[in-house]
């Protein structure tokens, strides 16, 4: 009887250690599955991952701050969380791993959503149908994609610009370029024949150095552009869609559109 009562009782603290374990690795399993939505929210911050230098988009006045149409956004998305909004500088051609790695909670950096893109991560979008075009020094020769050939390109690295221009065919060379103000300065003094770049970023810059720019009637492609996040980060995903939407209803996008194009592209 003893040494039955001493089974019975051996087998049952060794139930009792199982189910104990079984509670444990649930309640880690829990901890682990976190609520992207509710860490911002714990955070009382929202990380924005961006390229500082891509006007009119995001990048920094004389003051050195950080602004453009990418950014105005992000502040209103923050805004209608109930969070902060703080950016996060980073190359554009490195942005997608930083995202996953967990450096930025978003990417709002004018990103063309491609199907590549998406095998990476998710969009909430898009926010504005933007396309790659061909601006040339004013004065250029150049009239269209058939006399580039034999020319040298130039485009941001890692962006669908570069993409564009890679498959231009005939050029003499594709330059790329970290930041995209760099390329703009080399069409500017010749090193380069054309730069091929988001829509909204060549009318920016042919506006606001009027007479050294030219942009090509020409659209290379139609894109559009989109926030990044985490395939994993759904409920943050569906609270940004939801904010952006009521942006978009409530007229707030088409303000800054006004502001930062000059038009109201939601039209």
């Amino acid at each position: 009887m003893k040494k039955v009562s001493a089974i019975i009782l051996t087998a049952i603290m060794t139930m009792s250690l199982f189910a104990g374990c079984s509670k444990t690795n649930s309640g880690t399993s829990t901890t682990q599955k976190t609520d992207s939505l509710q860490k911002v929210k714990d955070s009382g911050v929202l990380k924005i991952g961006l390229d500082d230098s891509y006007p009119p988009m995001e990048f920094r006045d004389e003051k050195n701050e950080l602004v453009g149409f990418d950014i105005d956004m992000g502040k209103e998305l923050a805004k209608k969380l109930g969070v902060k909004y703080e950016p996060v500088t980073t190359d554009f051609n490195g942005i997608v791993l930083a995202l996953k790695s967990g450096k930025f909670d978003a990417i709002i950096a004018a990103m063309s959503i491609t199907d590549e893109r998406k095998k990476e991560i998710d969009f909430v979008g898009p926010y504005v149908d933007g396309g790659q075009i061909i601006i040339v020094k004013n004065g250029s020769a150049i009239q269209g994609k058939a006399d580039l050939k034999g020319k040298i390109l130039s485009a941001q690295l890692g962006s669908t610009g570069e993409q564009a221009a890679n498959k231009i065919e005939g050029s003499k060379e594709v330059k790329k370029y970290d930041k995209v103000t760099e390329a703009f300065h080399d069409l500017s003094i010749g090193r380069v024949d054309a730069l091929i770049v988001d829509g909204q970023v060549g009318g920016y810059y042919a506006k606001k150095e009027a007479g050294t720019y030219k942009i090509l009637t020409e659209k290379l492609t139609k894109e559009p552009e989109g926030i990044g996040v985490k395939k994993e980060n759904k409920e943050l995903k569906d609270a940004l869609q939801k904010a952006l939407d009521e942006l978009k209803k409530d007229g707030t996008l088409t303000k800054l559109s006004i502001k930062w194009f000059g038009y109201d592209i939601y039209k």
